[in-house]
C-alpha cells in the first residue's frame, strides 16, 4: 500500500504533515502468553485471558501516551474456535464486557474503534456490541484502535479475491486491470495504512494467519514476556527496537561519502 503522512478522522491523509521520526504509525501485536502465564502461575487458563485484557488496557493506553495512530490487536483468530467449549465462551465474555464496560471510556478519549474479520457466524448480541462500538466512535480524531475479531489473513485474501471477481463477472473491471492496489482496497483494511511494526508476545516467532498480506515490510519484533505481562515500557521497548532498524522497503540505502 502507498502509504501517506499522516491521518483524517482517523483515515489515512496523504497530504497531512510528517509523523514523528522513529515512532511508527500502525502498529500491529499479536496478545500471546495468556494461558502459558496463567499454568506457570498454578491458575485456570481463562485467569490468563482475564489478566490479558488488564494488559489490554495498559497497551491502549501506552499507545496513545507514545504517539501510534493505528494499534490493530489479534484479539481472536478464526482457529480460536478450535479450542476447548468452556475457553470459547470466556473468551467470547470478556470481548463482551470489554466493549460493554471500556467503550465509554474509550470513546472519552477520542478512540476510533474498527473491527476487522468476519461477522456472519457471531451471535446477535455480539454483532450489535460491535456495530455499536463503530458506530459511537466513528468520528472520533485520535488513535484508531482495530480489532481482529474471529479474523484469518488467508480468509481475508480471498474474499477480496472473490469481490474482484464477482467484479470482473459483472463486467465493473477487466482482469487484466487487476493490480495490487485494487485488490486491497477489498481487505478488510482498506483505508487504514499498513503496520510499520508488528510484536508478538510470548517468544513464539510467526504470524498465525495475522495481517499476512498487509505486513509484506512490516518490522517484527518478537518479545520473550507473556501478554498479561505487557505494558508501557514493553510497548515502548518494541518501538525503540523499531526505531533502530533500517527500513529500505527492498531497495539500498543511499551511500554516503565517498
Amino acid at each position: 500500500m502507498s502509504r501517506g503522512d499522516g491521518v483524517r478522522d482517523g483515515v489515512l491523509d496523504k497530504g497531512a504533515a510528517p509523523h514523528l521520526a522513529g515512532i511508527p504509525v500502525h502498529v500491529g501485536i499479536i496478545m500471546d502468553g495468556n494461558g502459558r502465564w496463567a499454568t506457570a502461575r498454578n491458575l485456570p487458563r481463562v485467569e490468563g485471558h482475564r489478566r490479558g485484557v488488564e494488559a489490554l488496557r495498559r497497551c491502549v493506553r501506552a499507545a496513545r501516551e507514545i504517539g501510534i495512530r493505528y494499534l490493530t490487536i489479534y484479539s481472536f483468530s478464526s482457529e480460536n474456535w478450535s479450542r476447548p467449549v468452556g475457553e470459547v465462551s470466556e473468551l467470547l465474555g470478556l470481548l463482551r464486557r470489554f466493549l460493554r464496560h471500556d467503550l465509554a471510556e474509550l470513546h472519552s478519549a477520542n478512540v476510533r474503534v474498527r473491527i476487522i474479520g468476519q461477522r456472519a457466524s457471531l451471535a446477535r448480541d455480539l454483532c450489535l456490541l460491535l456495530d455499536e462500538a463503530e458506530a459511537l466512535t466513528r468520528d472520533n480524531t485520535g488513535l484508531t484502535l482495530v480489532v481482529a475479531f474471529n479474523y484469518g489473513s488467508r480468509q481475508e485474501i480471498a474474499d477480496a479475491a472473490a469481490k474482484l471477481a464477482a467484479d470482473a463477472v459483472a463486467g465493473l473491471v477487466k482482469p487484466e486491470d487487476i493490480t495490487p492496489d485494487l485488490l486491497e482496497s477489498r481487505l478488510s483494511t482498506a483505508g487504514i495504512p499498513d503496520p510499520d511494526l508488528i510484536i508478538r508476545t510470548s517468544g513464539e516467532q510467526r504470524l498465525s494467519n495475522f495481517l499476512l498480506w498487509q505486513a509484506a515490510y512490516a518490522e517484527l519484533v518478537f518479545l520473550p514476556i507473556y501478554w498479561p505481562e505487557f505494558d508501557h515500557a514493553a510497548l515502548l521497548s518494541a518501538v525503540q527496537e523499531y526505531a533502530r532498524r533500517d527500513r529500505r522497503f527492498g531497495g539500498v540505502a543511499a551511500r554516503t561519502g565517498s
